[in-house]
């Protein structure tokens, strides 16, 4: 159908798109979404001008598409199509470019002619499942007669805050143990800005013995195999969940001709996934002298942090520090690009990052060949996590031996538990990695809530599965979990209790699928809202849930489809008491 002047397909109509806060994520393969019409449009001198000096002496580059998006968006509250048509010309490219970038990300709001443009104030509640259990509902339904005109309520996915749900984002402030009368109290108070905590500046890290590792790199005190080699000895792993050796990665990349770059992925879009955000407001510098020396050893001539936008808080921090290290000397050897993503799940996916960082829609690139060797611009790219890099300098200054001789249950090194849920202190719990979610809960937890016994556990966010209390022994590592249809992923461990449904979490994880998917795939893209709709009904059809799972797992191109089915599987087999029949 055709709605002012623009093609709409609806062909999969899934939850009501304005309802969910998430209305032009997909790319246009079969999911609802807005394409040009084309009608010989004039690009507006007014705009043009507007475009040009909000721009003002920023270079024209492609790969700056979404940096502008963003420019626009918070200049005017919205992105108007006069402005888009502008941008289009300043940057010499498409119009249809443009876009379709704009209708992919969720935080851009794509107002077209003769359109409302958006009210003054968003209010974003998380609907993940942390935030579900502990009464995100209840703010949907109230917030908006309480808040009043002017101001509009929006679902949203997981803000990295899991610990302290439910939470609310109004403007770019967070709300945490969020209450109806909490989030209107932010809204009369007019203050919608990130809350910047204190953190260690650079002058603090170094004064404690920070960068001296990166020094001595610089220098030509140390090498950068010998650098790598102890990194692979530590049994460091990348701990964004692919838990691929760390040091064998570098080789690999180093390996490659140049010029070689670097990406960092700051995307923690599972739910349940608190750790990287948890790090980086507290020992920002601990993380970037870590990617300094990655970008030493693999020679990077730039890096590219891509973090989510979740996380302004972070986004300021980096903006700052990173500022302080070049004007100290400390990043002479590369050139750090910060890009700040726009609320994209899929863009977790290293190559969907990719794609992201040179201005396009996350959509995940097909391998091979990898990013290790075609990554962004076409050049071997090293992609790390930020926990990943974090350990880095502590690693290097306390030697190979001291994170390899951390262990539970024959297990090595150190892992950073994201905890939520049904436990009394949930939070960030540095343990040694192959502790069971028994020691997790009662040794780093407090136990479980008073008045909950312990039901089920998710042991690595939203894709990770689910598995039942009688498995609560199982060491939780990299490896130990895939015979039970688990994996352990960024460790973002989600508690359930004997309160809790399971099926009814696996429905509220598939329909985070179903949004986040970017429609690439039709396994995927149809996959999870077929399954959403099957989870939906009063009887589920087991056979068919079965088999739309095997086509999802088999035939998706990246992860996120190949995954979606682990919880709705792990219901099935372990908690038959909880599925609707």
């Amino acid at each position: 159908m055709r709605i002012k002047g623009w093609i709409m397909n609806d062909q999969s109509p899934g939850r009501n798109p304005v309802e969910s806060g998430r209305q032009f994520r997909n790319p246009g393969f079969g999911r609802r979404q807005a394409v040009p019409h084309s009608k010989g449009r004039q690009i507006d001198p007014a705009a043009v001008d507007e475009i040009a000096a909000l721009l003002g002496e920023r270079p024209r580059q492609r790969d700056l598409l979404i940096e502008f998006l963003h420019l626009i968006q918070d200049t005017h509250g919205h992105l108007s199509a006069r402005h888009l048509m502008a941008l289009a010309g300043e940057l010499n490219i498409p119009q249809a470019e443009v876009f379709e970038v704009a209708s992919f990300y969720a935080h851009f709001d794509l107002v077209m002619e003769g359109e409302e443009a958006p009210p003054p104030l968003t209010i974003r509640v998380c609907d993940s499942l942390s935030c579900e259990m502990a009464g995100a509902q209840r703010l949907l339904d109230e917030l908006p007669g309480a808040t009043g005109a002017g101001v509009r309520v929006l679902r949203a996915p997981c803000m990295g805050r899991c610990h302290v749900a439910p939470v609310a984002e109004v403007g770019h402030k967070h709300v945490t143990d969020a209450t109806v009368e909490s989030v209107v109290q932010a809204v009369t108070s007019g203050d919608t800005h990130a809350e910047i905590p204190d953190y260690p500046v650079l002058q603090d890290y170094e004064a404690g013995g920070g960068y001296a590792r990166l020094r001595e790199c610089l220098s030509g005190d140390r090498e950068p195999e010998a650098v790598a080699a102890t990194i692979e000895q530590s049994g460091l792993r990348g701990l964004g969940g692919a838990g691929f050796k760390t040091g064998l990665k570098w080789k690999l990349v180093r390996r490659e001709p140049g010029p070689r770059l670097m990406a960092v992925n700051g995307d923690e879009g599972e739910p349940g996934t608190i750790k990287d955000h948890h790090y980086l407001i507290r020992e920002p510098h601990k993380f970037l002298e870590g990617m300094l020396i990655a970008a030493w050893v693999v020679e990077a001539t730039d890096v590219y942090l891509y973090m989510r936008d979740e996380y302004p808080d972070v986004i300021e921090i980096l903006n700052r520090e990173i500022a302080a290290l070049a004007a100290a000397g400390l990043s002479p050897h590369t050139t750090v690009h910060l890009r700040r993503g726009a609320g994209a799940y899929i863009c977790g996916e290293e190559s969907a990052m990719i794609e992201s960082i040179e201005g396009k829609r996350g959509l995940p690139r097909h391998r091979p060949p990898f990013v290790a060797q075609v990554g962004i611009f076409g050049r071997p790219t090293l992609v790390n996590n930020v926990e990943t890099l974090y350990w880095v300098p502590e690693i290097l200054t306390k030697g190979a031996d001291w994170f390899s001789g951390h262990g539970a249950n024959g297990r090595t090194g150190l892992r950073s538990f994201s905890v939520s849920g049904r436990v009394k202190d949930p939070g960030v719990k540095l343990a040694p990695a192959g502790i069971t979610i028994r020691q997790l809960i009662d040794d780093y937890c407090g136990g479980m809530l008073d008045g909950h016994s312990f039901k089920a556990y998710l042991p690595g966010g939203a894709s990770g599965g689910i598995l039942p209390a009688s498995l609560g022994d199982v060491p939780l590592d990299f490896d130990t979990l895939q015979k039970h249809g688990c994996f352990i992923g960024s460790a973002a461990v989600v508690v359930l209790s004997d309160q809790d449904s399971t099926a009814d979490a696996a429905l509220n994880l598939m329909r985070f699928f179903e949004d986040e998917s970017c429609g690439q795939c039709t396994p995927c893209r149809l996959g999870t809202e077929k399954a959403v709709k099957l989870m939906q009904s009063e009887n589920w059809n087991r056979a068919l849930l079965e088999e739309l799972s095997a086509t999802m797992m088999d035939a998706s191109i990246c992860g996120l489809g190949q995954a979606a089915p682990n919880p709705l599987l792990s219901v099935l087999k372990y908690f038959p008491e909880d599925i609707p029949d």
